[in-house]
């Protein structure tokens, strides 16, 4: 059960996360989001479960939970989508007097 965290401080590191849901079973992978050009964390994280009923009862136990002065918001991951790469969310399009088009 692959298993979203949101609300995590920022000096939390995989292995802390790691750390905190071993008391629920057995972790496949725990890791910390970092931001690409400055290696900071971004607050969330994701933590990879063997054991579909073990990973519930985590997400049950630790969704709404204060950790490290945070409040957790603790969810089953969704699949990541596939997001269109490129640019901001303008036009690249060709130029061209705007009047032309109307």
């Amino acid at each position: 059960m692959n298993i979203f965290i949101a609300g995590l401080s920022y000096q939390i590191n995989d292995a802390d996360l790691k750390e905190l849901f071993e008391e629920y079973g057995t972790i496949s992978s725990a890791k910390i989001i970092t931001d690409r050009d400055t290696g900071r964390s971004k607050g969330y994280g994701f933590v990879e479960m063997e054991d579909d009923s073990e990973g519930q009862r985590a997400i049950e136990e630790l969704n709404g939970a204060e950790y490290d002065g945070r409040t957790l918001s603790v969810s089953v991951a969704r699949p990541r989508t596939e997001r269109p790469r490129g640019g901001g969310g303008y036009n690249r399009g060709g130029g061209g007097d705007r009047r032309e088009r109307y």
